[in-house]
Parts: C-alpha cells; structure tokens; sequence
C-alpha cells in the first residue's frame, strides 16, 4: 500500500475514534459498541488478537447536579464490625476515620455467600456468577461481560485497580504470597484477560500495582473508579510480622493508605472513599463495616442502621457513575444514599 493510502486510513481511523469517544456520553448504542469499532480500526495491541465479545446493552443516566464523580473502593478482609469498632487495636480507625465518615452498622455480606471470592465477585457483577469456592481463575474463567467495568469501559468511562503485591508487567493470574488472586476479581472475566493470556494488554492497563496509585493522585489522574486491593498482611487476613495482629495491621495501612486518598484533588473535588469488608469473619453473614467517606457525605460519625449488601453497594456504585443497566442483585437493592447530604 502506498504512503498516501496508509495516511488516509490512519486519519481514518483517527476521526472516527475521535467521533466515537465523543460521542459515548450522549448515544448510548455508540457507547455499546465503541470497543467493538476501536477493534475494527486496529487498534489493539501490536501482534495480539483482537476480539470482542458480546456487546453489552449499555446507557448513561446522568443527574443533572452531580455532587459525586470519582469512586474509590478499599475492601478488606473476614472481620465483623464489632471486632473493630472501639477496638483499641484500630485508633486510626476509631479515632480518626470514624468521626470523619458516615458509615453502617447492619452491613452484611449476601447471605451465606462464602469464602472471598463469590463476595468479590458479588461487588463487581451482582451476582457470586456461580463460584462458591476460591479457585484461581484457570478454573473459573467468566465469559460474560455483563459486570461493572466492563459496562464502564464500553461507556468510555475509566476504571483501574491496584493490587498491593503485583509487578504490573503481566496480568496476575495467579497467587504470589502476599499477593492473592482471589481478591482480584477482575482476572477472573475473559475479557479483561483475553481468555486467562498472563500478556493481556487490557488486563496490564487496568491491574496496576498498588504503588502506582500514589503517583496517579499525585498527578491527578485517577479514574472514576478505583479498586484498591491490600495484600493478605494488609486487609487483616493474616497475621504477619512484626505486628503479628491482622486488626493492627490493617488499621495501620489504612493510616498510610487513606490519607493521600481524602488529600487528592479527585477526592476533594467530588469524591468519594468506600471501605468495606468482604465477608463476616468465621463463616458468618456479619455485621461488616462499611465507611463512606466524602465531602458530600452527612460524616462526623453518622450511622446508618438501615441493612445493607454488597448489593447496595455496587447499586450505589453504578448510580455515582451513571452506568446502567443495573447489575444482578443491584437491581433488587436500596442505595446508600441514607449516607449521604447530596446524592449522587
């Protein structure tokens, strides 16, 4: 082909890019298919296929004032809320997080959805998509792409996770202690992995290293939703050195990890910070804390009693954002708005 063809093509391809990011906010069915048209165009990773699957039916709903824009979500691990609220073990906590955040006292994980996995994958689908046990994602692999970031990504929103123990070169999908693959739900759908491929272009873009984060804060270039992932000595699974107290050690990486969140321009400017717990600790359905922590928050120490799900959660989730339709049991929830002044 000559140069002047292959320059046309490329402008080609060009404007219509342009024409379809543009557009993805105000036509819903060119935001359904914006991934498949980028694919038609090319533009994929150099020498990797390029597939898509079913285009998701998805649309935009957005509030005319919006008072939230930016999501971020902290999950921990396999605690009840009474094993850290007014624990001495928790200061950062009890004494500063707390009078700062709206939160709930009867938050629960779905009932008798167990071990982490289902529940993780519960946050981002709606739905455990019929996983009961902690498998790797060799064996679950999860071709729908009827879940959250997916339905972001084909409504030209961005999303990223950052996983605290990974080397962001490859996709992480499997376990690298402290590292655990079960508490990434992303690499279990085959979209995001290009059907389990450890080079996956999509999955090295989005999966980051939790250190990545604090540099995206610093420039301000975090996405709408931000999953942060602590490692098993991190989120209380496991008691390590040298605290050797998972409720220690939790409290005190959320002493480090939660101040640079609330001090970042996204935060102040239309943020806001979910810390929940994946499951109750011991086999139980919980209570299990969950935290609201934003500017539009009603904050300084509010309690909701109202009972909650994960469910709730991801609704709520999907209502800042705008994406819609309503993921599985989202659908059937309350939001979360009792949390806050102004919603969303």
């Amino acid at each position: 082909m000559r140069l002047t063809a292959l320059l046309r093509v490329a402008a080609v391809g060009l404007l219509a890019v342009a024409l379809l990011g543009g557009a993805s906010r105000a036509v819903p069915w060119l935001a359904s298919h914006r991934l498949a048209a980028l694919c038609a165009l090319g533009a994929c990773a150099a020498g990797r296929p390029c597939t898509v699957g079913p285009a998701p039916q998805v649309h935009l709903v957005m509030p005319r004032r919006q008072a939230l824009h930016t999501v971020f979500l902290i999950v921990l691990e396999n605690h009840n809320w009474s094993s850290f609220a007014g624990n001495p073990a928790a200061p950062y906590l009890n004494h500063t997080l707390l009078p700062l955040a709206s939160h709930a006292t009867r938050y629960y994980n779905p009932p008798g959805l167990h071990p982490s996995l289902p529940n993780y994958l519960w946050l981002e689908a709606g739905s455990n998509c019929g996983v009961l046990d902690d498998g790797p994602p060799s064996s679950h692999p999860l071709a729908t792409t009827q879940h959250l970031v997916t339905l972001m990504s084909y409504a030209g929103l961005s999303w990223r996770a950052y996983e605290e123990g990974i080397g962001g070169t490859t996709c992480p999908l499997t376990d690298q202690y402290p590292y655990a693959v079960r508490h990434d739900p992303f690499v279990y759908f085959e979209d995001i992995t290009a059907h389990g491929d450890p080079h996956a272009a999509t999955c090295i873009a989005h999966i980051r290293p939790y250190g990545a984060l604090a540099t995206d804060l610093r420039r301000n270039s975090v996405a709408r939703y931000t999953f942060i992932t602590p490692d098993l000595c991190d989120d209380g699974h496991d008691a390590c050195s040298p605290l050797n107290d998972p409720i220690k050690q939790t409290d005190a990486w959320l002493a480090r990890a939660v101040p640079p969140i609330l001090r970042s321009a996204a935060y102040r400017r239309g943020g806001v910070l979910f810390i929940t717990w994946d499951e109750g600790e011991n086999g139980t359905d919980g209570p299990i804390g969950l935290l609201a922590l934003s500017p539009a928050a009603k904050g300084r120490g509010y309690a909701s009693a109202i009972p909650y799900t994960h469910s709730a959660l991801l609704r709520t989730v999907q209502e800042i954002l705008g994406v819609r339709p309503l993921l599985g049991d989202a659908r059937h929830a309350p939001d979360l708005r009792a949390l806050f002044r102004t919603f969303p």
